[in-house]
């Protein structure tokens, strides 16, 4: 039943089906309209600045014409009248009559600056930028990108663009099919959304409409023709419900008004396409809005409507309670009403009804609002926090085509609503898990989350929330504690997922520049060269400006992530410091010097013994770094103990058995380690451990596991390891594991 819209029919056709979107704009006089309209709204407002707007526009535009036809000043003064309508101020009524002159005429925005001011040419130049940017596959991105950037300075450029778009989509008719089709999906997938987002209905319901008409024109002409044969006994069922809740209020002595809501076209075909469902039996086709006085009335008239008719299960959804994402507040519920025929009921108050028509344009008046001081600004803050938070991470995606699959999925979501432990509202996309509370919460709290509570039960981090559950997170107390990179499998929200990408970016960073730094270090000791004195911080800057790289950390990363090779750097800071110490001769580097031979790989040379046998204590597992102690046992060589091990205060007794030994690892020494890991118990908790000890090479000779009565799970790994230096990075990495709280070194059995 769905069609593409490569087959959209020619123009002629489009006419007879869609009439809608051949519309022409009316006379010249509509400027008169336009100032009654301001007028209604802004009492007080400077009409002065409307007019002056008015005549340098229609100025600008002089013998430019639109594709219908018409003179181009009819787009912008109809676009005008939109954004009256949603009852906006002169200063955007101005900008919206001027928000082409800068692109398409030679009036330069310095000028329109010093006539209008500042605050005027801002929007005017927020609504350019939307449009500039052509970067051929990812143009779209581009744009929407640059939309965000500007709506969140200032919303009304927003408005503005929607409602260009608004009248665009009204002449979309005089457009070539192919172009008016391919700006048909650009507004289903981003500005109706968009203007969802913002609560603006009357903007969102017509855009769809027009979109769904330019698409699928016989899908619309149809579904159009189906309702308007269902027009007749649709109204009076409706009447006679209209009736029957009038009777209510008079009961009720409540004064409100009850009428028959509009059937979205577009909505129908939603219902009927996507979801599968019979014309018939689309539940709102029969919609009734009741609208009254207070939040009171509407619980009241709620009561009445329930006592009246059955209401269906699981049909209620209290949104005045918990308004959803766009500040939307209603009461929706459905009942089998007269004739056993299903009906949808929506109870609000006047103010709300505003708010879910009009959205942020209503409910704020942008610069009544901004002048009544802090905390009116305070409320604007709060009342489109979802402005800020876009914000915020379309400047954490660097990538177009990942920003822009971000936005359509952010505005597009549907919500859920979960508590905090004391009560705060958090709403999050469905599908949302503890993780994605946590990020929603701080990012901190994100990072060190290891563990959740749902309406006071332990549940796995990948868990699904649902409204009205109720979420707390344990969260570690390690400093060095960070997300798991298996979090990006289910995380929903777009926050949670490029906090966790960052927070790896940087690791991964920081990880670079340990590993450059280490691989330096070893290659010198592999050539016998002075560390100390070649690795001096002023010779490394020099080499790393010479490999242009800004400092020294970008230089060890670059080692690290194998751009550049250890080899090289070691040879041009050689020379550098050779060169700088020509006073004392060239640097003494010992070629071919062996180390005296010793007794096993176990990385301990002792003085004055170089060919005894020796041995790491298991008790302890000693690795470089720790203060040791050797003791010469009785027919096994010598025994080496970490200072601070508890068996070496018997050792002690018997002082001429001690003998000094340091540190002096090859590549070939392998040291044992012992770990402890601390988790909340879960199934796969073990499977997952081992796992991370795999991928970081950790080669494990033994483990043993415990449960406890309060089902905390103790676990210890002893493995052998190469090189010690990594062992902070796999304890980080063991840490980041879901429900491990705790991962440590036993240095003592």
């Amino acid at each position: 039943m769905t069609e593409t819209a490569s087959s959209a029919p020619p123009p002629s056709s489009l006419r007879r089906l869609v009439p809608r979107i051949f519309s022409r704009a009316a006379r010249r006089d509509d400027v008169d309209k336009l100032l009654r309209t301001v007028r209604t709204h802004h009492p007080k407002g400077d009409l002065a600045i409307i007019e002056r707007a008015y005549a340098v526009a229609d100025k600008a535009h002089d013998g430019q014409k639109r594709q219908s036809g018409e003179p181009y000043i009819t787009h912008p003064l109809a676009v005008a009248q939109i954004l009256a309508e949603l009852g906006l101020g002169p200063k955007a009524i101005a900008a919206a009559l001027l928000h082409d002159t800068v692109e398409d005429t030679g009036y330069p925005l310095d000028e329109l600056a010093a006539d209008f001011g500042d605050e005027v040419a801002m929007l005017v130049d927020g609504v350019t930028k939307l449009d500039k940017v052509k970067y051929g596959d990812s143009a779209q991105a581009e744009t929407v990108r640059k939309m965000i950037v500007a709506m969140s300075k200032d919303i009304r450029v927003l408005l503005i663009k929607l409602a260009d778009r608004l009248h665009n989509a009204r002449t979309w008719g005089f457009v070539p099919p192919h172009k008016a089709a391919k700006k048909a999906t650009e507004t289903l997938e981003i500005y109706a959304p968009l203007a969802h987002r913002l609560g603006i209905q009357a903007i969102k319901s017509e855009l769809e409409d027009l979109s769904f008409a330019v698409m699928h024109p016989k899908l619309y002409a149809e579904i159009d023709s189906l309702v308007k044969q269902r027009t007749p006994q649709r109204e009076q069922y409706v009447q006679n419900v209209i009736e029957a809740v009038d009777a209510d209020l008079r009961e009720l002595r409540v004064r409100g008004r009850v009428m028959g809501r509009p059937k979205q076209l577009y909505s129908v075909y939603q219902k009927m396409v996507v979801r599968g469902r019979e014309f018939d039996d689309i539940y709102d086709l029969i919609g009734i809005r009741i609208l009254v006085g207070t939040v009171r009335d509407c619980y009241a008239v709620l009561g009445a409507i329930h006592a009246r008719w059955t209401p269906l299960p699981g049909r209620f959804k209290d949104y005045i309670a918990t308004p959803k994402f766009n500040l939307y507040q209603s009461l929706h519920t459905t009942v089998i009403g007269p004739g056993g025929r299903t009906v949808e009921i929506q109870i609000r108050t006047n103010e709300m009804h505003q708010q879910a028509e009009f959205g942020v344009a209503a409910h704020w008046k942008y610069k009544e609002r901004m002048a009544g001081g802090k905390a009116d600004a305070k409320a604007v803050d709060a009342d489109m926090a979802w402005i800020a938070h876009i914000s915020d991470w379309q400047a954490e995606t660097a990538d177009p085509g990942e920003f822009l699959d971000s936005l359509r999925f952010e505005i597009g979501a549907k919500e859920v609503y979960v508590f905090t432990p004391k009560g705060r509202v958090v709403g999050l996309p469905t599908g949302a898990t503890p993780v994605d509370f946590a990020y929603a919460v701080h990012t901190e709290i994100g990072h060190r989350t290891m563990g959740a509570k749902v309406n006071g039960r332990l549940v796995p981090l990948e868990s699904t929330l649902q409204s009205g559950d109720v979420v707390e997170v344990f969260t570690s107390k390690n400093p060095d504690a960070g997300p798991s990179q298996d979090w990006l499998g289910f995380v929903k929200s777009t926050r949670a997922r490029n906090k966790i990408r960052g927070w790896f970016t940087k690791e991964r960073r920081e990880e670079a520049i340990e590993q450059g730094k280490d691989s330096i270090a070893r290659a010198m000791r592999r050539q016998n060269l002075p560390l100390q004195r070649l690795m001096n911080q002023d010779s490394f800057t020099e080499v790393a400006r010479g490999f242009h790289y800004e400092d020294v950390s970008a230089l060890y990363a670059a080692v690290g992530e194998g751009h550049v090779s250890t080899q090289s750097v070691i040879e041009k800071v050689t020379a550098l410091v050779s060169a700088e110490e020509t006073n004392t001769g060239p640097i003494d580097i010992p070629v071919g010097r062996s180390r005296a031979p010793r007794g096993g790989d176990s990385g301990v040379l002792v003085r004055g013994a170089p060919d005894i046998l020796v041995k790491l204590a298991k008790c302890c597992t000693p690795v470089p770094g720790d203060e040791i102690v050797g003791f010469v046992t009785r027919g096994s060589g010598v025994s080496v103990h970490r200072g601070d091990c508890t068996n070496v205060r018997s050792l002690k007794e018997e002082p001429d058995r001690l003998i000094d030994v340091e540190w002096a690892p090859t590549t070939k020494s392998v040291f044992l380690v012992q770990i402890q890991v601390e988790a909340l118990d879960r199934s796969g908790l073990l499977s997952d451990v081992t796992r991370v000890l795999s991928e970081h090479h950790v080669n494990i000779l033994s483990a043993t596991v415990s449960t406890t009565n309060d089902r905390l799970a103790l676990s210890k790994f002893v493995f052998e390891m190469g090189d010690t230096v990594h062992l902070d990075r796999v304890l980080n990495a063991v840490r980041r594991i879901d429900a491990v709280y705790d991962v440590y070194r036993v240095t003592s059995s």
